[in-house]
């Protein structure tokens, strides 16, 4: 079972992001346990299920990240929201929304990482 896990979880990530992440190689080097963790539970149990399709899901994920200010997860969900079909202005709008939940402060923290992504990629909202 967890093999079966273990092999979804990847073929969320590479729907995500079309390539090897290599912060999780990095969690593997240090502590193999842990990488597996978000591998199996992360993206196997939770990014495979039925219900939502993936592009919901990074829109969920993009929200729940700026409302808690985990700002350091970012790079990793502007990268796979592009790479899932959200559009740019989509992502934008994500940000526009979660500041009347969630405050300026926080969501003009993400806007910065979203406003780098978009430059490293030649993308203009």
């Amino acid at each position: 079972m967890q093999d079966e896990r273990y092999e979804k979880g990847l073929a969320s990530l590479q729907q995500l992001l079309g390539k090897e992440f290599a912060p999780l190689e990095a969690v593997r080097q240090f502590y193999p346990g842990l990488a597996e963790l978000i591998v199996c539970n992360g993206f196997g149990d939770i990014y495979s299920r039925p219900g939502l399709d993936i592009k919901q899901r990074e829109l969920v994920s993009l929200s729940s990240l700026i409302s808690q200010g985990a700002v350091e997860q970012l790079d990793f969900h502007i990268d796979a929201a592009l790479n899932v079909g959200l559009t740019p202005k989509e992502i934008v709008e994500v940000i526009i929304h979660c500041t009347a939940y969630v405050g300026f402060p926080k969501a003009l923290s993400a806007l910065m990482f979203v406003m780098n992504t978009f430059k490293e990629r030649g993308i203009k909202p």
